[in-house]
């Protein structure tokens, strides 16, 4: 029911007609988005399937309370999590609730693609004023480093 994914899978699928080599397709990392008031987005496991299936978890939250850009928007309700395993640092999963999540949720699709981990996301520079800065609010939240909260 993912417009983007049907596209994705049709891309696929084209590629093995034609006799190229297809990519496989990881559905963990195909972003859910819902297109609503507030909007809804996420990307790979939630915190409970994650500890399911056995990671050690660290989890950060932020606030788009806490973000300006949100606030001057008028759209300060909202909120990023995110889940890492706590061993190796990988991106396990992103839920995102307020303003534009599902344009945002598109830069944890590419750091969970890219195996990007907890570090090198803390050490990623975002702009400001932006929403996106409750992404990284988020992540720093899970070493208990979040500045604007």
């Amino acid at each position: 029911m993912l417009a983007h994914k049907a596209e994705h899978e049709g891309v696929i699928c084209v590629e093995a007609i034609a006799g190229g080599h297809p990519h496989a397709m990881d559905k963990l990392k195909v972003p859910g988005c819902t297109y609503c008031h507030p909007q809804v987005a996420s990307v790979g496991l939630t915190e409970k399937k994650a500890k399911d299936a056995g990671y050690d978890v660290k989890v950060g939250r932020f606030p788009f309370i806490g973000n300006g850009k949100a606030v001057a928007l008028g759209e300060p309700d909202g909120l990023v999590k995110t889940i890492f395993d706590r061993k190796t640092g990988q991106l396990l999963g992103a839920h995102l609730v307020g303003a534009e999540v599902t344009e945002l949720i598109q830069g944890f699709v590419v750091a969970m693609n890219l195996e990007t981990t907890e570090e090198d996301l803390i050490n990623s520079v975002f702009p400001h004023p932006t929403v996106s800065e409750t992404m990284h609010e988020s992540v720093l939240d899970s070493e208990k480093r979040a500045i604007h909260i």
